[in-house]
């Protein structure tokens, strides 16, 4: 069996650290890629020169939230996004990753169920309405902040998602439906 077809089926943590320093990046990807590596291999190959290397250590849910958080300000996006979109990523690393100058991060983190209340707060106000949509359908937005994007009422995707966020209450759902149906009867002639 060649090394990238073992690097592919093998669940040995031994030859995975073995082939974790192989000069091939398709074989170092592929141990990455291994939902059994150790995350003392994957904190190994966070630090590889190949960014499809380092994105598949931040995908990985072995990663260690330290090694998410070296990751999080690797120079490429979609490392960032691996580490922004992982469930292991500590609620600090998320509240950094929310003010990152990449939309692609930014909406990641709002759909992440570790992301605070307080880091969802500060994103509802991102300028990118996608990125408000996803704040309004994370279970951890409070109902105050809901209440406060509620403003936004000219915005009917963010209005979808308030109503459907569990957390969203009766007078913010009363109010904005009341503002559904003033927009619904000003379209209709007479």
């Amino acid at each position: 069996m060649n090394k990238l077809d073992l690097a592919k089926t093998t669940t040995d943590l031994k030859v995975l650290d073995e082939l974790s320093k192989d000069k091939d990046s398709d074989i170092r990807y592929w141990v990455a890629e291994k939902n059994n590596a150790s995350p003392e291999i994957l904190n190994y190959l966070s630090k590889d020169e190949n960014s499809d290397v380092r994105w598949v250590v931040a995908l990985n849910l072995n990663t260690s939230p330290e090694t998410l958080d070296y990751l999080s300000k690797d120079e490429v996006h979609y490392v960032r996004w691996g580490v922004a979109y992982n469930h292991n990523t500590s609620t600090e690393t998320l509240d950094y990753m929310s003010k990152d100058e990449d939309r692609g991060v930014r909406w990641r983190v709002a759909i992440n169920p570790n992301t605070t209340p307080e880091t969802l707060d500060y994103m509802s106000k991102d300028e990118d309405s996608d990125i408000r949509c996803y704040v309004a359908a994370n279970p951890n937005t409070t109902p105050e902040t809901l209440k406060q994007m509620a403003l936004d009422k000219d915005d009917d995707e963010i209005i979808y998602f308030i109503k459907s966020n569990p957390n969203c209450s009766e007078e913010t759902w009363k109010y904005l439906s009341a503002v559904e149906l003033i927009k619904s009867l000003s379209k209709v002639s007479i």
